[in-house]
């Protein structure tokens, strides 16, 4: 039996270490759009759209507006695309079970992969299906590995946040690409080895992930994937005793404890909690796409064209995203530290979850905001600021969002709510592109005005944070009133 015990240990870390690799490494890369776009300009991607026009004294330019426009067109469709499938996926997901979800992520992954290698600049539009194919397969990716939580007990939200942070700094990949195609290896050569390893992403999900899903709480000698020796026969003695595999991975992974459910679906979705919720990230997501998406023209300006500055910065930039992994715990810390004081007389868990949540949603709105202000100022030297900003700040958001309505709503609608939430931002994200073309056009190339008006509608997100404290404020003013009705009585 200690054999056995051994044996389930060493799969369940050996579950966790490749499902950190596939995080880290594959799943969030889209995100490292900078990088990507450097080697696409220097390949010569829709440079037909350059031409020379008249600057300054007379002075002959080379405009490439229209080549960037072209390259913020399709990162505006994945990010779009990114989160507004987060829905249908997690219904894939809940439905057929993690098998069956990741051959199909595997499948998107790959096919994107290999029309990214056999793009070139005479075929570049091959490039509007690849990305968005790679963002949906990658966030399934992550929606089938945060699961892996359940396996290590009281750990799981650490885990989940780990896995989250390891998304967002695994858009470092294309800054690797980039560093590669700068010392002679083709970008097709780079691609087609992304496309080699779906092997390791089939071999997990057969051999390191449960048909269906890891149930929470972990029942005991729990076994999956495909199993050997000593685990395949305690497999059969538990099949014998009436307790299947099959039946245990029915459980799905985000219901935790049988739950009382207090409020419908439909109360959830038009409950003020949500409405604010969604506001909340919806700006704050689109100040982050709209910064991604232009950061290589936003670099081009203040470096005045400098191709070696904006190849240092934009490695700068993609070096700060790895410490998203680092980053990622940081908010459930912060949370967790709050919800371990004591409680006061009365005071549920729910509430105390709430009041918890209060400081990790205004640190965040407080992030965004000074991250928009450096992204506002035209000083170049100050972008190193902004770009650690930002990565602390997405990492908060994305955390952030799942923590709060997993305490919020009762957990039988987690899935619902959180792939509702990402597809409902993903519309109002859509608003990068206008505001992209906005700048291009009537501004001239000049973002200041657009950036303001960015940071002061970020300022609507303090919305939230102040409507949640007030909501707790107010519940326990009720409860101290019916202590004080009951003591009199």
């Amino acid at each position: 039996m200690q054999v056995l015990e051994n044996k389930l240990s060493a799969r369940h870390c050996l579950t966790f270490a490749t499902g950190l690799v596939e995080c880290l490494c594959f799943a969030g890369a889209v995100f490292g759009w900078a990088s990507l776009v450097f080697v696409l300009k220097v390949d010569g991607y829709f440079s037909s759209l350059c031409f020379n026009s008249t600057g300054v004294n007379d002075t002959q330019i080379l405009d490439c507006s229209a080549q960037d426009e072209q390259f913020s067109l399709i990162f505006t469709i994945t990010a779009f695309m990114n989160n507004f499938l987060t829905l249908p996926n997690g219904f894939l997901y809940d439905h057929f079970g993690t098998t069956v979800a990741r051959l199909f992520a595997i499948f998107l992954y790959t096919v994107g992969t290999l029309m990214v290698a056999f793009s070139s600049p005479a075929l570049p539009y091959l490039l509007f299906p690849a990305l968005p194919f790679m963002a949906v397969g990658g966030i399934l990716f992550l929606i089938s590995n945060m699961q892996v939580g359940n396996l290590f007990g009281s750990h799981r939200s650490t885990i989940i946040n780990l896995y989250n942070g390891a998304f967002d700094s695994s858009s470092a990949l294309f800054l690797i690409i980039k560093l590669l195609h700068e010392s002679g290896v083709s970008l097709r050569a780079a691609f087609l080895f992304l496309s080699a390893c779906s092997v390791f992403h089939i071999l997990r999900t057969f051999f390191l992930l449960p048909r269906s899903f890891i149930p929470y709480p972990l029942p005991d000698r729990y076994v999956y994937g495909i199993s050997c020796d000593a685990i395949q026969t305690v497999s059969s003695e538990l099949t014998a005793n009436g307790h299947t595999q099959s039946a245990v991975e029915d459980t799905l992974f985000t219901k935790d404890v049988p739950f009382k459910q207090e409020k419908t679906f439909r109360e959830c979705l038009l409950s003020r909690f949500f409405v604010c919720h969604l506001l909340w990230l919806s700006l704050m997501q689109l100040r982050h796409y709209l910064f991604i998406g232009t950061l290589n023209p936003m670099l081009q300006r203040l470096t005045e064209g400098d191709s070696s500055l904006v190849s240092q910065y934009t490695n700068a930039f993609a070096f700060t995203q790895l410490c998203a992994v680092l980053c990622g715990p940081c908010n459930g810390l912060i949370m967790d530290r709050h919800r371990s004081k004591p409680r006061a007389a009365g005071e549920t868990e729910h509430e105390a979850d709430l009041r918890a949540s209060v400081l990790s949603l205004f640190l965040t709105v407080l992030q965004c905001l000074l991250f928009s202000l450096c992204a506002s100022t035209p000083y170049l030297r100050l972008q190193y600021l902004t770009f650690i900003l930002q990565v602390l700040n997405r990492s908060f958001l994305y955390g952030g969002i799942a923590a709060f309505i997993s305490v919020a709503f009762p957990s039988c609608h987690f899935g619902k709510l959180y792939g509702l939430a990402m597809s409902l931002s993903a519309s109002f994200s859509l608003l990068q592109y206008p505001c992209f073309a906005l700048v291009n056009g009537a501004l001239g190339g000049d973002p200041l005005y657009v950036n303001i008006g960015l940071t002061l509608l970020s300022l609507l997100a303090f919305i939230h944070p102040l409507y949640v404290y007030l909501h707790c404020r107010k519940v326990a003013s009720q409860r101290d009133k019916r202590k004080t009705i009951a003591s009199s009585s």
